[in-house]
């Protein structure tokens, strides 16, 4: 049986396991809770995939949901706590979720998502803590009803769906691969199979990113291994220095724009907390300026790791900050079972320091994979087990990966991925809007944003921009959405449609 929580509980009975801004948690209280959350995912109709979805900000109780439900033998599906009703809604139906689980500042959406996708035949339970809504069980009441002992270990683990968008505007779910998923054909095997997670080794862990993405959702595994999570609401630069200070974190995700808002604080606020309890900070999401790493490797010491990859297939470089200062602005070198490979555009292999399009072979032969769409699947990799990410880059004779572009139309905001194609297809629909293209720009803080480029219907009556902005905001969920917004008299599509935007891209990057 899972009693990992009750054994910790006996044994550190006054620990806090589960901190948020508003709750702690005992080891005895994750123990009951996760207990029950199982119990009741077991004994759920959760239909042949037996997903659930989590669309919730950052709580003890997203954590707890993901966790229970992964004990109860549930795939759970985290959805973007940003997104709109019907985009969420879209989720749920093609995930095939059967409960919901939302919180506060989600509810209204939540509930209109599962009216939406009901409408279009899911069958679909909405729960929800901290709120009292029409339509939404209460957490503690749902809680209260399921069996507090201890679940079965013979149950088959399920890995999380996640979605990512894709260039086509639809989202697109794919498996948490085997690199970031412990596996096992039993709950018992998947249980041992944590212990591989080179956070199990630290203590307190600190969650400062959205637990819809994979790296903050690795705070609550680690509680498997008896590692306390602090869970921030929402990422606050001196709020995080605050936590690392108060509650001796000693590791933490973040992203490359974490670290920018970090060192952007005041030198007498950095001097008031002491942040030398941590020993890992594994960062992910983007690339990260020499400059920003250098200053952080400073500032912290040579603790960072940087993990670069995708949810489709997890990390598939990595560099230590030793190994980073001897070849700075590098993401590392593949880490098994996957190698490098540099193209050029005829797919011939291109010899150390040439730039070149990066691909990736799987040993396993996996690749990546979109468990609803084999189309997608296909159009992935273009040999079995070989993909892109769509960086562009060269190998040196170290073999250590260098990006220098990006040849997808794919832009990475504060280690958020947004693909330019929705906020084209919603901007067209504007009725001064001619045809638009969206690409990145750089941005100090985020790395990039997405601008829009659009050519006007009638050039001599031009629309005010925050009145075209607006019109996607109130279409698409904000991130999604371009920041500003140029009128231009060409977008340089050729005889075919297609726009060049890596030319697009260059002046605004050369002004940099």
């Amino acid at each position: 049986m899972p009693i990992f929580a009750a054994d910790l509980a006996r044994e550190r009975p006054d620990e806090i396991a589960v901190r948020d801004p508003d709750k702690s948690l005992r080891w005895a209280d994750v123990d009951d809770i996760l207990n029950r959350v199982a119990n009741n995912a077991l004994a759920a109709d959760l239909g042949p995939s037996r997903r659930v979805a989590v669309f919730a900000e950052n709580a003890a109780e997203t954590a707890l949901a993901h966790l229970g439900c992964l004990l109860g033998s549930a795939s759970t599906v985290p959805v973007n706590f940003h997104l709109t009703a019907e985009e969420a809604a879209y989720i749920l139906v093609d995930s095939d979720s059967r409960l919901l689980f939302v919180g506060p500042e989600t509810v209204d959406r939540g509930v209109a998502a599962a009216r939406i996708a009901r409408a279009e035949g899911a069958t679909i339970e909405v729960i929800g803590w901290g709120v009292t809504a029409d339509g939404v069980r209460p957490w503690s009441e749902w809680l209260a009803a399921g069996d507090g002992s201890h679940p079965p270990l013979d149950v088959v683990p399920r890995a999380n769906l996640l979605y990512t968008s894709g260039t086509t505007g639809r989202p697109k779910g794919t498996e948490l691969p085997p690199t970031m998923f412990a596996g096992g054909s039993t709950m018992a095997e998947h249980l041992e199979g944590m212990k591989a997670n080179r956070f199990a080794q630290f203590g307190t862990h600190l969650v400062v990113g959205p637990m819809y993405h994979t790296g903050p959702l690795n705070g609550m595994r680690l509680l498997v291994r008896g590692v306390p999570m602090v869970i921030l609401a929402k990422f606050d630069a001196e709020k995080t220095l605050q936590a690392i200070h108060e509650h001796r974190t000693e590791s933490s995700v973040m992203v490359p724009t974490h670290f920018v808002r970090l060192l952007a604080l005041p030198d007498e606020v950095k001097k008031k907390y002491d942040v030398s309890s941590m020993k890992l900070a594994a960062h992910t999401g983007a690339s990260c300026p020499v400059d920003v790493k250098r200053a952080m490797i400073e500032w912290w010491g040579p603790i960072f790791i940087d993990a670069y990859g995708a949810t489709e297939v997890g990390t598939t470089c990595q560099i230590t900050s030793p190994e980073w200062l001897e070849n700075p602005g590098s993401v590392g070198r593949p880490v098994p079972p996957f190698s490098v490979l540099v193209l050029d555009d005829d797919g011939n292999e291109l010899p150390a320091n040439t730039e070149g399009r990066l691909f990736f072979r799987d040993a396993t032969g996996r690749g990546v994979i979109y468990p609803n769409d084999p189309e997608k699947t296909k159009a992935a990799n273009i040999a079995p087990g070989v993909f892109t990410l769509g960086e562009i880059g060269y190998v040196n004779e170290g073999g250590y990966v260098f990006i220098t572009d990006r040849f997808s139309d794919m832009v990475v905001s504060g280690g958020v991925n947004i693909y330019p194609a929705e906020a084209e297809q919603v901007l067209v629909q504007h009725p001064a809007i001619l045809d638009v293209a969206c690409i990145g720009v750089p941005h100090p803080e985020m790395g990039e944003e997405l601008k829009a480029l659009a050519i006007l219907r009638d050039p001599a009556n031009p629309p005010a921009a925050s009145d075209v902005l607006a019109f996607c905001r109130e279409r698409l969920s904000h991130y999604k959405c371009p920041r500003t917004i140029e009128f231009v008299d060409d977008l340089g599509r050729n005889t075919m449609g297609k726009i060049n935007k890596r030319k697009l891209r260059a002046p605004y990057w050369e002004k940099d």
